[in-house]
Parts: structure tokens; sequence; C-alpha cells
């Protein structure tokens, strides 16, 4: 089963061209690390770091998001699920330090193993609500 299918299968099928953006872009930076190294070498270590630590989450917006990954990185990924890019960018805007936090409980990112699907059982809980 792809990572697609269990973010998909997380949001009960709520989401799911979001979650499948969600899914390409984790594979796309390599993971967990690579979206958070992402983040810090387009200058939002501060936000990333709020995401990643144990206190409260600072927000992002879909403007921040379009300039660290790039408006053909985000019109792709659009495009790759049927998304319009600027709804995207807010989806993300309001989905990623939620997601991150949900995969980095004890405030740094995961040492060794399939992050991935170590992550994805963490945000079960966080897909699952209502």
């Amino acid at each position: 089963m792809s990572l697609f299918d269990q973010l998909g299968g997380l949001l009960g099928g709520e989401g799911g061209g979001v979650a499948g953006a969600v899914s390409e872009l984790m594979q796309q930076q390599g993971g967990l690390a690579g979206l958070v190294e992402k983040f810090n070498s387009g200058g939002m270590s501060e936000l990333v770091s709020s995401w990643v630590g144990t206190g409260g989450n600072l927000p992002v917006s879909a403007e921040q998001i379009q300039q660290v990954l790039g408006n053909e990185q985000v019109a792709a990924l659009a495009g790759k699920f049927g998304l319009d890019p600027q709804q995207l960018s807010q989806a993300l805007a309001d989905y990623l330090p939620q997601a991150v936090d949900k995969l980095t409980p004890d405030g740094q990112l995961p040492q060794g193993g399939d992050l991935l699907s170590q992550g994805l059982g963490m945000l079960q809980g966080f897909f699952n609500k209502s």
C-alpha cells in the first residue's frame, strides 16, 4: 500500500486530494527530515522549529508555503491531485504545522527506521478527528 493510500485512509476519504499532496510532498522532499530542511533552508527555521518542538506551533501562511516550495512545485502538486494551487497552499498552511508536530512528539525528528511509516501511525489520531 502506498503512502498516498495510507494517508487517504486516515482521512476517511475527506481531503483525499490534500492527503495525496502531503504524501507526495513528503516523498519528494525525502521524508519528514527533508521537509523540515526545506523550510529551514527557505528561511522559515523559527516556524518549523516550533512545529518540531514541544511548545506551541507558530502559524504559516499560504504565501509562505508558496515561497518555500515554489510556485512550480505547488502548481504541479495541485494539478496532480485536482486542486487549485491557492487551495492547496492554504490546506498545507492549515495542516503542516499540526502534522509535523504530531510526527515529532518528543520535540525532535525520529531517528532510524521508516520515518514515513512511523509518522503515519502517529498521525492516525490527528486525521481521524471530525
